[in-house]
């Protein structure tokens, strides 16, 4: 099929790089562009689904995830705190 394409700068410098490196035509490195895209978007039957594995982190009983934000904002105070208990403690000289 023949057909007019417009591509962007920065395809056309990628697909000029994939000639250049597969020493293929402009038709040949389209087409392997095309299909190697588009294969992921419809699948490929010879590859399985990919399957994310996941593992048991151990939490224990009694942390509430939906407020380890706030656990977090609670020690950067403390930690704010110190820094500033020993800045003053320096600039007053009684360490």
């Amino acid at each position: 099929m023949r057909t007019t394409v417009t591509l962007d700068a920065d395809t056309e410098s990628l697909l000029r790089e994939a000639m250049r490196q597969r020493g293929q035509t402009f038709k040949q490195a389209l087409n392997d562009a095309v299909r190697q895209g588009l294969a992921g978007i419809a699948g490929d039957p010879e590859r399985p689904p990919f399957v994310q594995r996941t593992f048991p982190m151990g939490l224990r009983a009694g942390y509430d995830l939906g407020k380890l934000s706030a656990l977090e904002a609670e020690m950067d105070v403390e930690a704010f705190l110190e820094v500033t208990r020993r800045l003053t403690a320096e600039g007053s000289g009684t360490e």
